[in-house]
């Protein structure tokens, strides 16, 4: 086995070993693990849904965060409705049925686009939101690390990064404790505070830094409606499980069915028991400490160890909703790919069977977002929920045409309930791009066509590649001869062992030289019956001192005159032991390999000679002793 380099060793204790192609099936959520990592994000929300909801309610005053109740019921029983097409669409689309699958058979082409646009701006929003939100969990104990919190964000990407870089089964182990510690820890919120209302020990809550609701706006249609597009953070994340049906074990379906719903039912739990305990407690919003923070220091009677803990699983569970976006964000970018709308790269799964380049980009990006936003929650919602809306009621849409298409038994209930999801979905993506443009989520619905040309544009390349090389209808033209040629810049073992190379491929092989100094081409040519391989000998003028341009006139006048014909030209390079050590050296072969890069029927290749590994040229004709009396 080859020895690894440094930063083979360094990527293995950060990734770990690679994982065989032949395991990959090991390499499967069970229910438990699923739900963790798929579900995550939309059980992280509901940690500032309730919160989103109240900020826009205080323009109407004390009284109107009172609406925040059945404002929730409505976005409870819309969640209950969107799960529930969802769960249709598992078992229609075994493979994985997202938003751009179901949009590209059922809707067409450019409907599947705009999906798949939509979903993966929204998974970056996804990672971005969620770990600004977890930071802000954190800074809401410990208010001295307000003003850390990008360096805060960024660290946290930075270890999901590499958590999902060592593959799936890893990142379910690592991420399965913090998510059932997050539900364990609200649930026990909930029933605390529910005790405390029913014996009548609940008092209001005084926040610290409040922000006194203004009670001067009225409490409009317009503000209702923002309030509640507001909390439709809630159901962000829904369509995980739906895109992530082949990451189950067997039965695929049925355990991401049974994975989605166990998650609808906890969501709206923890949803509806926090959005009545904000209402019991007459939380009132301010920018340094989150809703739950406050419930929890009221339920929990101050800052003691379960304010700390329900804290703690706040700040694990938003960080690491994220992970859902990095199971699906490229695991859709690899899908796409495979349509030629993506670069390729986001098809090759790494070491450890994961699409690392998608896992990569959107690492970046969503540290992009976190930079230029400051971190600041508040500042990211705007641009959130746009993607989902639109995915949510593409989906559903292609749907029904699904259902009316196969007219199979019991279609026409089926494709009633995806049309009435369809409906639900596309009034709130109205109602969320109206109340939310003018915030920011411009920017979003600028972003999806833009992302949707350059997966046009990516597609037309390859097309227009795969017409360039495909052989129907195509004769190959008759070649001419076949040229070698072999740059050098004086007499030394990795020459020689270059022409020794080059002779084995033609007949008509010429060592070119680029004479600078008249000096050195009179010693050349004195070692060149000696050492030349009885191979012919060019010497190039170059009045202006250029190694390139001499070079690459010669070779357009030999392919003038072979027309058809290759020129292959054979580099002579010797490899220093050490990196550092390149630094020391001419980088000339470089440089003529870029000049050639572009140049039609001229092929280069180097031969290397690698100094300091035994002394000793391997290759066939050696140099010994006594063929080597001069130096």
């Amino acid at each position: 086995m080859a020895e690894e380099t440094f930063l083979s060793q360094v990527k293995r204790l950060l990734v770990g070993r690679p994982i065989p192609s032949s395991l990959a099936h090991h390499e499967r959520f069970s229910r438990v693990t699923g739900l963790a990592v798929l579900s995550s994000d939309p059980l992280s929300s509901v940690a500032y849904a309730t919160e989103q909801i109240l900020l826009v309610l205080m323009v109407g005053g004390s009284g109107a965060l009172g609406s925040v109740t059945p404002i929730g019921v409505v976005i409870a029983t819309m969640l209950a409705i969107v799960v529930f097409s969802y769960r249709q669409t598992i078992y229609a689309y075994p493979s994985g049925g997202g938003a751009y699958i179901v949009a590209k058979e059922n809707l067409g082409r450019m409907p599947s686009l705009i999906a798949a646009a939509a979903l993966l701006i929204d998974y970056v929003l996804t990672v971005a939101v969620s770990i600004a939100a977890g930071v802000a969990a954190i800074t809401s104990a410990f208010p001295g690390l307000h003003f850390s919190r990008v360096e805060l964000s960024l660290g946290f990407v930075v270890v999901l990064m590499l958590g999902n870089l060592r593959g799936i089964r890893e990142s379910g182990r690592i991420f399965a404790a913090p998510t059932y510690f997050f539900i364990v820890s609200i649930l026990t919120l909930i029933a605390v505070g529910a005790w405390r209302y029913f014996t009548g020990t609940l008092h209001p809550v005084p926040a610290a830094h409040a922000l006194s609701p203004s009670g001067r706006g009225a409490l409009t249609t317009l503000v209702l409606l923002t309030a509640f597009s507001n909390g439709c953070t809630a159901m962000t994340g829904v369509e995980a499980v739906s895109n992530g049906v082949p990451a189950f074990r067997p039965p695929e379906s049925r355990n991401a069915a049974a994975t989605l719903v166990a998650m609808a039912v906890i969501s709206i739990t923890m949803f509806m028991g926090i959005t009545l305990l904000a209402h019991a407690y007459e939380i009132i919003p301010n920018d340094t400490e989150t809703v739950v923070s406050q419930i929890a220091r009221g339920t929990f009677g101050g800052r003691g160890v379960w304010y700390y803990s329900v804290q703690a699983a706040t700040m694990l569970i938003l960080v690491l909703a994220a992970n859902t976006a990095y199971a699906d964000f490229p695991r859709l970018a690899s899908i796409v790919a495979r349509d030629r709308f993506l670069p390729r790269q986001f098809m090759n799964q790494g070491d450890r069977l994961a699409f690392s380049n998608g896992i990569l980009i959107l690492s970046v990006l969503a540290g992009f977002l976190l930079v230029v936003f400051g971190g600041d929650t508040n500042a990211l919602i705007p641009l959130y929920m746009i993607g989902v809306f639109v995915s949510f009621t593409l989906s559903q849409a292609g749907m029904v045409i699904h259902w009316r298409t196969l007219r199979s038994s019991g279609w026409r209930t089926s494709a009633a309930i995806n049309g009435f999801g369809a409906i639900v979905t596309g009034i709130v993506l109205v109602i969320v791009a109206v109340t939310k443009a003018t915030e920011g989520a411009w920017i979003i619905i600028l972003m999806i066509p833009v992302l949707v040309g350059i997966f046009e544009i990516t597609r037309r390349h390859y097309d227009h590649v795969a017409s360039e090389l495909t052989l129907r209808d195509w004769q190959p033209a008759q070649m001419g001869t076949h040229v070698v040629m072999v740059p050098i810049g004086g007499m030394q073992r990795a020459v020689v062992k270059a022409l020794q190379y080059a002779r084995t491929l033609s007949a008509d092989v010429r060592a070119v030289y680029v004479e600078l100094d008249p000096t050195a081409t009179a010693a050349l040519r004195r070692d060149w019956d000696h050492w030349g391989q009885r191979v012919d000998l060019v010497v190039l003028e170059s009045p202006y001192r250029s190694l390139l341009e001499p070079l690459l006139d010669y070779i357009d006048n030999i392919q003038r005159a072979n027309p058809g014909g290759f020129v292959t030209v054979i580099l002579p390079e010797f490899l220093p032991r050490r990196l550092w050590q390149h630094l020391l050296h001419n980088q000339h072969a470089l440089l003529i390999k870029g000049a050639l890069l572009f140049k039609p029927n001229v092929v280069v290749t180097s031969v290397p000679f690698h100094i300091g590994r035994g002394g000793r040229d391997t290759m066939a004709g050696d140099l010994n002793a006594a063929e080597n009396p001069r130096r």
